[in-house]
């Protein structure tokens, strides 16, 4: 995106600072960083944040993650690209990216169950919330 709104950056740096500090914690989640970057990478495809698809392809190409689980992505669903973990990951990255039409349904949490402790679920649900909210930001300032 170009012409920049509003510097959010700079007219409020400590409400920045603490997004950076959530994910600077999830970054040592039990997770897992690929897992936590194929979910911002899904959330941004999602609200179309262009800024943000760019940040995080190029986050998990240097993770080492193949060019074609980046391309099937969007396509999850149906792709053999993706563990059962990941695509119960995913199926609660969307139901919370779309909250509004989703409610959060428990058919959408209980198969993170299966997969994910108590504290995995905790930071997976802080992960999509704060790239829900990163993605706001770029797109409603025009970053």
């Amino acid at each position: 995106m170009s012409n920049l709104r509003l510097p959010y950056n700079e007219l409020s740096p400590e409400l920045l600072k603490g997004f950076r500090q959530v994910k600077i914690e999830l970054e040592k989640s039990p997770l897992g960083l690929p897992l936590i970057e194929l979910v911002y990478m899904r959330i941004s495809q999602i609200n179309g944040c262009s800024y943000c698809l760019n940040l995080h392809g190029e986050s998990l190409r240097k993770h080492d993650t193949p060019q074609r689980r980046i391309n099937e992505l969007a396509g999850w669903r149906v792709s053999v690209q993706f563990s059962a973990k990941e695509k119960a990951a995913l199926q609660w990255t969307e139901a919370l990216t779309h909250v509004s039409t989703t409610n959060a349904a428990d058919a959408f949490y209980e198969p993170l169950k299966e997969h994910f402790s108590d504290v995995e679920i905790s930071d997976l649900t802080f992960a999509i919330s704060l790239m829900n909210a990163f993605n706001r930001l770029a797109i409603g300032m025009r970053q």
